[in-house]
């Protein structure tokens, strides 16, 4: 009988291992997938941003019907937010190419490692009308 209880506990701990085991890896990939979420709503609201920045005029900060001041630099991603909001806890936001006077290409990296050891990453193509995601990573 001692042994038969023996092989129970043996058993018992080698499901609850394999259990704990399964739910750190669902844990892990819930992680990533919420860090996703939050950049791409972060690249939303800078999409947006971005829109507002094209139809202000000059006088008023903006680009007068252009993308053209949202340059791919510190300068230009402070045009649309502050660093507090380019570099947050769910990731870091940057202007991919210099605004065109139709475009400007938003670039975001999460902050969750993927398990290959990467960052989640996106890019957001936004015009005066649509705003278009692309997975990058």
């Amino acid at each position: 009988m001692g042994q038969q209880q023996f092989l129970l506990i043996i058993l018992g701990l080698i499901i609850i291992g394999v259990a704990v085991v399964v739910g750190i890896g669902m844990f892990q990939d819930n992680a990533v997938d919420h860090n996703r979420v939050l950049v791409i709503a972060d690249l939303k609201l800078l999409g947006s941003k971005a829109q507002h920045y094209y139809s202000r005029p000059m006088t008023m900060g903006g680009g007068s019907k252009s993308f053209v001041g949202l340059t791919a630099d510190d300068r230009g991603i402070g045009m649309l937010a502050g660093v507090k909001y380019t570099n947050n806890a769910n990731g870091t936001y940057t202007i991919k190419t210099d605004g065109t006077s139709t475009q400007v290409v938003l670039h975001g990296v999460g902050k969750v490692t993927m398990p290959d050891g990467t960052y989640p990453e996106y890019d957001l193509t936004v015009t005066i009308q649509t705003q278009t995601l692309s997975k990058v990573n």
